[in-house]
């Protein structure tokens, strides 16, 4: 197929299609005799996998080294570690969003509570907890 029609398939642009080719994520395409690019159904599977490993947040370096091993197949091992170490990194980034989202819900609070009483609101409630617990008083 063409480009064109690899692009239809996938929902790319002709670009970014090029872009992977020209990155080594996806292998160079053979010509045909008008010059075209000509691509086959290993370039639709790879550029399937790529759009499923970008939507799941894995990085095209990351993608890069996988496809650089000398493996007609990547190691089954080398996948399950990479989605591990994914998932880690999931709940890393979940910890912290749980952590801010609290922050945000002690300001809400404080603020509310604050302007509730006709106060005007105490820059203290702007510091971090474990901040306010350092200070001298």
């Amino acid at each position: 197929m063409r480009i064109g029609e690899l692009a239809r398939e996938t929902g790319l642009n002709t670009s970014a299609i090029r872009f992977y080719e020209a990155s080594g994520l996806l292998p160079a395409s053979a010509r045909g005799q008008n010059r075209y690019r000509e691509y086959g159904p290993e370039a639709l599977r790879r550029l399937q996998f790529i759009q499923l490993a970008q939507r799941l947040g894995f990085s095209l370096d990351s993608l890069r080294a996988l496809f650089a091993a000398d493996h007609a197949e990547i190691p089954k091992e080398q996948i399950l570690a990479g989605l591990e170490r994914r998932r880690a990194e999931i709940a890393r980034l979940r910890a912290d969003l749980d952590a801010q989202d609290a922050e945000l819900q002690r300001l809400a609070q404080a603020c509310t509570e604050s302007w509730g009483r006709g106060d005007c609101l105490d820059e203290a409630v702007f510091v971090a907890p474990a901040s306010r617990k350092r200070r001298p008083a």
